[in-house]
Formats: C-alpha cells, structure tokens, sequence
C-alpha cells in the first residue's frame, strides 16, 4: 500500500503480493525466534498485539449482521489491557484455512474499532460470491477463532499535514476511509477538514452510515459527506448515480491548493476511472489534482 506513483492493480495481485511477503516474514520470525533468546523488557505500557510478524490467535467475542453480505465481527485479546499497537490507515493480514480449500486464503482486513481500544479490535467483512476469506470469516461464531500474522501500514498519516482531504470510496472500500475519518475527529489536535464522497450500489450498502451521520452532528464544519446510489429506490432521499466526474466537481473546490490530498478506495473499475493509467488520465487528473496528492488504499 503504497503512495499513488503506482496504479491501480486488481485486488487479487495486490493481495498475493502481500500474501508472498507475509509468508517469507512469517518464516523469517520462525527462524529468528528459534535462534535468538526471547527477552521482555519492563514497561509501563499496554502490550501491542500486532507490533511484529508472527501468527496471532484471537477469539471472536461478538458477530452483528449488517446487510444481506456484511457483517461486523468483534475480537477480544488474550490480554483485556492490550492494545492493537496499530498506526491510522494500517490493516491487517489474516491467515484462514476455509473449509474444502487445500491452499489457505490470506487476506487484508482494515478494523473499524478505534486502534486504541484496550481489548479488542473489531473488522467489518463483506462476503464476496466466490471469497473463500470472506465466506471462512462469515461462519465465525463467537468462540471461534481467527489468525492473524502482521500488521500492514498504510499511508504516514500526520495530523494537520493537510488543511483537507478528499476521501473517495465505493462499498467495502470505505473501512480504511473509515479508519481514517474516526483517527482524524477523534483527535483533539487534528484539525484537517474532511470531505466524503461514498459509492454504493443500494440504500442497505451504505456502511457505517449511522457512525457518519454522528460525526457530522459532532463536527458539522469540518465533515462533509455526499452518498450516491447506483440502484436507489423510488422513494430514496439520497442522490442516485455513480460517482462521477460531474459529482466530484460538485465537491472539489481546489484541487491545485498542494495542501490538499485525496485518499481513494473501492472496486477496481472505479479506482481506475478516478486514477487513470499511463496511457489515459482518471477523473482526478481532470479535476486538477497531481499525482502526488492522489493515495490509494
């Protein structure tokens, strides 16, 4: 996950990239850990459960459905007084062993929960038709469990590095913008002003609508939203359509202002219409933005 001087890849190679690395790292812990003599150093501060790599197993304590394929599952830590030890934008790589598979399906999760919540981190995982993760994640009951091996970082997320940001996502795609939002208002010390643009095919796939709605009634200068429905029903409030270049002109105000940036996330056909390629510029070069104030998750 890398800043935007790549382009959009399927998310398929994107994961076995990270798939590959994340074995060779697994076998290079197994190695050191087997060589080097484990030493814990006295120290005041909660634990981190994801500070290295090397298979964690963690219990499920809760599941809540969402939609007809969403669901939110709650995991506790062995230690109630640990801590994820996760930065703003990370995610996390999980190990599974789904049922019928010979291979094992490794997988990219973003949690939803505050990173700083002793106890727990909580994922918000869509089942996908043919995802053997996500439909492996989806039979987990509370009292089962799931492996994880490493954290993965995302974009070096400062507070008021930006005066805004743009933040464009499209279904599942909003967990890591998610992530982001909550980080940036529930600091204090962060004043970067947000803006919103949120992509989905019905009413029922707008996650995390009742967290936003409750953002806006708490930061109602600073956060901005916009919701937009391919397949909306007659008597829907919200806008109907996809996220598009006339949309997007509707909410971006300056795009060459260099202390703006935009964070992308969502199916591959709508990053790349927003990102382009080398050969054809993506909606966001129309709008004005350079490369280097374009991420993608």
């Amino acid at each position: 996950m890398a800043q935007f001087q790549r382009f959009a890849q399927p998310l398929g190679s994107r994961t076995a990239i990270a798939s590959v690395f994340a074995v060779l790292g697994v076998g290079a812990y197994c190695a050191r850990s087997s060589l080097l003599p484990t030493t814990y150093a006295e120290s005041n501060e909660p634990r981190k459960m994801f500070s290295g790599v090397g298979f964690t197993s963690l219990r499920v304590h809760s599941v809540k459905m969402v939609n007809h394929d969403t669901k939110r599952l709650v995991f506790e830590f062995p230690d109630p007084e640990a801590v994820s030890g996760l930065s703003l934008t990370s995610s996390l790589l999980t190990f599974s062993r789904p049922q019928g598979s010979w291979l094992p399906a490794v997988r990219p999760y973003t949690p939803i929960s505050d990173l700083a919540q002793p106890g727990f981190v909580e994922l918000m995982v869509k089942q996908y038709p043919n995802g053997k993760s996500s439909t492996h994640l989806h039979l987990l009951a509370p009292g089962d469990s799931l492996t994880f091996i490493t954290a993965l970082k995302g974009f070096p997320w400062k507070a008021n590095q930006f005066s805004q940001v743009y933040l464009i996502a499209g279904g599942a795609g909003i967990t890591p913008i998610y992530q982001l939002v909550r980080g940036i208002l529930d600091n204090p010390n962060d004043k970067t002003k947000i803006n919103l643009v949120f992509g989905v095919n019905t009413e029922q796939d707008l996650l995390l609508r009742e967290e936003f709605d409750e953002y806006k009634r708490r930061f109602p200068d600073r956060f901005n939203y916009i919701y937009t429905i391919s397949h909306s029903a007659e008597n829907s409030l919200v806008r109907k359509g996809r996220v598009t270049e006339e949309l997007l002109r509707e909410v971006v105000k300056d795009a060459s202002d260099k202390e703006t940036k935009v964070f992308v996330c969502g199916p591959p056909a709508m990053e790349q219409s927003l990102v382009g390629s080398r050969a054809s510029p993506g909606i966001l070069t129309n709008l004005g933005f350079a490369k280097e104030q374009i991420y993608q998750f």
